[in-house]
């Protein structure tokens, strides 16, 4: 901490010196908008039938966010500040309120050469395939591992560079989902990265652990494979584990896997099937069952707008989904979902 704490330091005066000098902004930003359906319409029990992030609504059109971000950088140092605004931007930062809720990501940066870079602030999570903003998934529709996982950090961490083919991330913060954490143990964060000459392979081993604030030893381990089998077809790779160990008491974890294939025919239309397992029979991600889901994602792009329609379908090893008929329990293992959903970015 301390040599991070001086590297810092050193940034901040440094940009300060060079305050005369013109700095490089890039401004960006995306919206998603989205209408989802799901055939069960179970309205009487009022059951979205809807265990993932970002999509819980039914027969309604709805916001997804609106992002703006501004990248500026200038000598060594540089800053992000990444605005949501919407109900995906609500979820995303769940533990916070007022202003605090609208930010994405905030985080300054300090790079001392080309191969470290030091970062503090609040930044989206390393862990896990997908990304909280639409348009850089294939799938409209969240994983449940990104559900359950975290979503975000708050700390600081440093990111080398060794190589062209290997580098590597470590860094502490305070609890995942939480901007502020006064009196709260830290957690530790770590990263690796490993991919071949020709960027056609590559993949990270991920970790989050620590103690949350209910005492819990936390402990996540996720990896993430990338392989570009021709330039029409692609695949992805997740897989997860998370162990929690009550101060008192046995331990339990969820695990989860999903295979991601990519196939674009040309520029302007692409598919992409997702097959994921989650297996949480203990109930520490909060389903208490084990569960798969199958989505195939269109992806038709006119320029920067791509529009999804998506079929999904959720099958459970228990009754958890409800029916248009079902009034107080559960009485169906399996739901299925149409999304039709556009994303614009610039």
């Amino acid at each position: 901490m301390i040599f991070v704490s001086a590297a810092l330091l050193m940034g901040f005066t440094s940009m300060a010196q060079d305050s005369t000098k013109k700095g490089n902004l890039v401004l960006s930003g995306s919206v998603d908008a989205y209408y989802r359906f799901n055939f069960a319409n179970a309205k009487d029990s009022g059951h979205l039938n809807n265990l993932t992030s970002f999509t819980n609504s039914q027969n309604s059109f709805e916001l997804g966010m609106a992002s703006v971000k501004a990248d500026y950088s200038i000598g060594k140092a540089g800053a992000v500040l990444d605005l949501g605004f919407g109900r995906r931007a609500e979820e995303f930062s769940y533990n916070d309120a007022g202003t605090l809720a609208a930010v994405k990501q905030a985080y300054v940066t300090y790079s001392p050469s080309d191969k470290v870079k030091f970062t503090m602030g609040k930044w989206a999570t390393h862990v896990g395939y997908e990304m909280p903003d639409a348009y850089l998934n294939r799938n409209y529709s969240m994983s449940y591992m990104f559900s359950y996982g975290p979503f975000f950090h708050t700390g600081i961490k440093a990111d080398f560079m060794i190589s062209k083919n290997f580098s590597f991330m470590a860094g502490i913060s305070n609890p995942p989902d939480y901007t502020a954490a006064s009196f709260e143990k830290k957690f530790f964060l770590g990263q690796i990265h490993l991919n071949t000459n020709d960027g056609k392979l590559g993949g990270y081993l991920n970790y989050v652990g620590g103690k949350d604030r209910s005492d819990n030893s936390i402990n996540q381990f996720d990896a993430v494979i990338t392989g570009v089998i021709t330039d029409k077809f692609s695949v992805g790779y997740n897989g997860t584990v998370k162990s929690v160990k009550p101060g008192t008491g046995n331990s339990s974890s969820w695990f989860g896997n999903a295979l991601y294939l990519n196939f674009d025919a040309c520029s302007s239309f692409g598919l992409t099937a997702r097959g994921e397992y989650l297996g949480d029979k203990n109930g520490s991600a909060g389903i208490g069952t084990n569960i798969f889901d199958a989505t195939l994602s269109a992806n038709i792009r006119i320029g920067n707008l791509t529009i999804i329609p998506e079929f999904r379908t959720d099958a459970a090893k228990d009754a958890i989904f409800y029916t248009n008929t079902d009034k107080l329990q559960p009485t169906s293992r399996s739901t299925d979902s149409f999304i039709l959903a556009a994303t614009f970015h610039f």
